[in-house]
């Protein structure tokens, strides 16, 4: 029940979903699987083992499950798995994952993925995440559910973003962002909270109170901001501030963008 026009190469192999719609001169590789009602619109690359989920729209010139833009890469067998429901503007490119980085790229549900943005190997992003014209996001990045990624910025590899940060637009994060925080400037700065952002999502005046509570001790705390973190952790109840504890006492490569610094 799918329509698929008679330009595109599907190639023998290839499984196609129950009312898929393939634009003109679309190419879908032998290996990748589309879920029910996904549509691809014209000239889209899927390729790869790439798994793309129910209700996706890929638009024009994005390539999906691409070999990845790293020299380490030998041709080992990666994958890349996209969610359901995500919108993919023009010329986006995600690219599979490196034996090295786990093997896989993985997209959640419900994401914006604007024109012109990148995805690279190994990348693992949350659910409802937007990352907004030509942002990139490097290998082996983690993005919480949540997260917005400005216009023209770049996350460095390995750094981690916590659920319901934000990152300005023209911005360079090199190092981990607590959950809700609020980046901006040309060498990211951890600048406050993503209030619009909590207050959008219903939080409770209670829980936004002791998250600036938190990160004023954060800030300015005694001992470092770990000894600061493990501090706070001991002497709040508040479930949004125990996320950020739990995200700084976490396993990570990088150290964090902190208040001020």
């Amino acid at each position: 029940m799918s329509q698929i026009h008679p330009s595109a190469v599907i190639e023998p192999g290839a499984t196609i979903g129950e009312g898929c719609e393939i634009g003109p001169f679309c190419m879908v590789g032998a290996d990748v699987t589309l879920g029910e009602r996904v549509v691809l619109k014209s000239h889209v690359v899927v390729t790869g083992e790439t798994e793309i989920g129910a209700e996706t729209t890929v638009f024009s010139f994005a390539v999906i499950g691409e070999i990845p833009q790293d020299l380490k890469f030998k041709g080992e067998k990666s994958r890349t798995v996209i969610g359901a429901r995500n919108r993919i503007r023009e010329h986006v490119t995600i690219n599979a994952g490196t034996e090295g980085g786990g093997g896989v790229t993985r997209i959640g549900d419900d994401g914006l993925f604007m024109a012109g943005c990148h995805i690279a190997h190994d990348a693992q992003i949350g659910d409802r995440v937007i990352v907004v014209n030509s942002a990139a996001v490097a290998g082996h990045c983690v993005i919480e559910d949540d997260v917005i990624i400005g216009g023209l910025s770049g996350i460095h590899q390995w750094v981690r973003i916590g659920r319901g940060a934000i990152i300005g637009a023209v911005t360079m994060v090199t190092n981990d962002v607590i959950p809700y925080g609020l980046v901006q400037a040309p060498r990211g700065e951890l600048d406050g909270l993503n209030l619009v952002g909590l207050k959008r999502r219903g939080v409770s005046r209670a829980d936004i109170t002791a998250l600036r509570a938190a990160f004023q001790m954060l800030a300015q705390g005694e001992g470092t901001f770990q000894e600061r973190a493990r501090r706070l952790g001991e002497e709040t109840d508040s479930a949004y501030v125990q996320e950020i504890i739990a995200f700084i006492t976490g396993a990570s490569d990088r150290s964090f963008l902190t208040p001020g610094g």
